[in-house]
């Protein structure tokens, strides 16, 4: 599980090193900063420290042990709130669920910059070898991100088992440069006190400020390592950070740095100036493999972050594939999939260049990284009841930092900045309006159905005539308080029901999974005499809802009941955009839209198709 985790957790944060000194050194940049031997300094203490502060500590020490049952990511800290809604200020729980949506929001925005930034700064190793083959950087890094998607379907468990041996070498070389770096310049190691990033800070605060944008690059993929947490579990991560990675990205930093010392001409590529000039082709050729691997840590996280999105009704329900036995959180999403393949390439051949993509990429990571802090924290509040007097200050300093990057960040706005910023507004905003207009048809949807109760009572006086036919009838419910939709067009156009009828609902906690003793609970709707019955089926959102296998585990199935010959009834609805209010006429369109990419119901609920049948309905929106 270790080498699995080094494999897809670490890639992105592993693979930092190949761009981070160089970018914040970039005399390109609209901020440049001088490599002074202070400088050098200050930069190699703070890009130690921010590691330290933001991922051993904000992530490894705190975020990942408040889990959800397991599961990991901005959004399993928002149903963790959940539970304690009633002691929190009903402003506060929505200011704080809309962080968790936002958050979770940048987090997809830049599981599409990752690949595009980690492939391309790879394969731009070529331009060191011999710079005329720069016009087959893009081509190539295009076809290595293609090919990389295509493989997704595999499941990030397979996925793992492939890459975790090429990361374990990855981390051994960059140790082994890293240490051939320190050797030119072993001065260098001082540079791993606190007091050389606190001077830099306090002493040059205009300098130090604009360098953040570029040192937050050396922290990208914290979000992702608890993302997918999921995927592995926080015991093999945090070995794995703690013992392999942290020390093998802090020998190459220190080599960097005294690389820098010894030459400043070596600003051009630091990191693959590293190696002597004989192991450079294979070190472009590892470098390439470990960005993809780093590209396969956000890209598993994504998938993460859907799934428990479209469980909890913030997206529209996707077709998820789950590709491992043991690991639940190991999900392929194939829409999604497809839909980053496409952006991804498209900021490829736009950008062209890892430095171009290097001002938009912070943006993200700071956004999500400070979200985190705040409802970690919250989350800590009511979980472990910490004291103010010990929580706050923690709180604050851990913020104050994580606001100082972002704030940095700010800076690149115009340079590139905007790009994250506005692929999480739209998602944000599909997020919100899917969720909006969901319970807006539910509640619309509702009184269609019309109470249950008063509904059969018309069946029993005569109201509703009807035939008994043979047979068991599943009918999908849900709202278990009315009557479905299917159930009382079969009554009322065909005028025929099934001699045993069930009608079950299904809801999604906000934990990963349910014990399957707690899976199914009954629901006495004075109709057992009569062969109509009820039940909620409860799945967790991490979980794939399995109706025929909940039913035929049901120690006390109903008499007459045969689910094996059972039809199952599902209720479509059709949504028409109407004058009705409750949504804007921009963000009904947007719901509209949004509900063609939802995946098919009977795949969903994994019921057999040739025991299927659908009746549809019209919903106003």
């Amino acid at each position: 599980m270790v080498v699995g985790a080094l494999g897809v957790v670490f890639g992105d944060l592993g693979t930092s090193p190949i761009y981070t000194v160089q970018t914040v050194f970039d005399p390109k940049d609209p901020h440049p900063i001088a490599p002074t031997v202070n400088n050098v300094y200050g930069v190699i203490s703070l890009i130690f420290w921010s590691i330290m502060i933001i991922v051993t500590v904000t992530y490894v020490l705190l975020a990942m042990r408040a889990d959800n049952d397991g599961e990991g990511g901005i959004l399993a800290l928002m149903t963790l709130l959940k539970r304690w809604a009633t002691q929190i200020r009903p402003r506060t729980f929505i200011t704080l669920s809309a962080l968790g949506i936002l958050g979770a929001a940048l987090f997809l925005g830049d599981s599409i910059i990752t690949p595009a930034i980690s492939v391309l700064s790879a394969v731009e190793g070529l331009k060191v070898i011999n710079p005329e083959l720069h016009s087959w950087v893009v081509p190539l890094t295009a076809l290595i991100v293609f090919v990389l998607f295509l493989a997704q379907r595999f499941g990030s468990g397979h996925v793992g088992r492939l890459f975790g041996p090429v990361m374990v070498v990855w981390f051994a070389v960059i140790s082994v440069l890293g240490i051939r770096g320190v050797l030119v310049e072993p001065g260098i190691l001082r540079a791993l006190s606190p007091t050389y990033a606190i001077g830099f800070v306090t002493g040059h605060f205009h300098i130090a400020f604009f360098a953040l944008a570029a040192v937050v690059l050396a922290v990208t993929g914290a979000e992702a390592l608890y993302a997918d947490m999921g995927h592995f579990g926080r015991r093999p991560i945090s070995t794995a950070w703690i013992l392999i990675v942290a020390p093998a990205l802090t020998l190459c930093y220190l080599g960097q740095g005294a690389l820098v010392l010894h030459d400043t001409r070596n600003l051009s590529a630091p990191f693959f100036l590293l190696s002597p000039s004989w192991g450079q082709i294979p070190l472009v050729i590892l470098t390439t493999m470990a960005t993809v691997i780093a590209a396969q840590a956000v890209i598993s996280g994504a998938f993460s972050v859907a799934a428990q999105a479209a469980q909890l009704g913030y997206m529209p329900r996707l077709r998820l594939v789950h590709t491992s036995d043991r690991e639940y959180g190991q999900v392929y999403v194939p829409w999604l999939n497809w839909f980053l393949m496409v952006s991804v390439i498209t900021l490829v051949f736009a950008f062209r260049s890892s430095a171009a993509l290097a001002y938009a990429y912070g943006m993200a990571v700071t956004g999500t990284i400070a979200i985190t802090t705040i409802l970690f924290f919250v989350v800590a509040r009511h979980r472990w009841h910490i004291p103010s007097w010990a929580m706050v200050p923690a709180a604050a300093f851990l913020l104050t930092v994580d606001l100082l990057f972002f704030a940095a960040n700010i800076t690149k706005f115009v340079h590139g900045a905007w790009l994250p910023l506005v692929i999480a507004l739209a998602a944000f905003t599909i997020m919100t309006t899917w969720r909006r207009g969901r319970l807006l048809v539910a509640a619309r949807r509702s009184l269609r159905e019309g109470p249950v109760d008063e509904f059969l009572e018309s069946l029993r006086d005569g109201r509703r005539p009807t035939e008994l036919v043979e047979g068991t009838g599943v009918f999908l419910n849900r709202d278990p308080k009315s009557a479905p939709l299917a159930f009382r067009a079969n009554v009322d156009h065909n005028h025929v029901r099934h001699e045993n009828v069930l009608f079950v609902s299904v809801e999604t906690a906000t934990v990963p999974r349910i014990d399957p003793a707690e899976r199914v609970r009954r629901i006495d709707l004075g109709a057992d005499d009569e062969g109509i019955r009820g039940m909620i089926v409860r799945f967790g959102y991490a979980e794939s809802p399995d109706i025929p296998a909940t039913l035929a585990a049901l120690e006390d199935t109903p008499p007459g009941v045969d689910l094996a010959r059972a039809t199952y009834f599902l209720s479509t609805v059709e949504l028409r955009i109407s004058d009705e209010p409750g949504l804007a006429a921009w963000r009904k369109r947007v719901f509209t839209a949004s509900s063609h990419v939802s995946s098919d119901a009977s795949d969903h609920f994994s019921l057999p198709r040739d025991q299927v049948i659908v009746m549809g309905a019209q919903i106003p929106v």
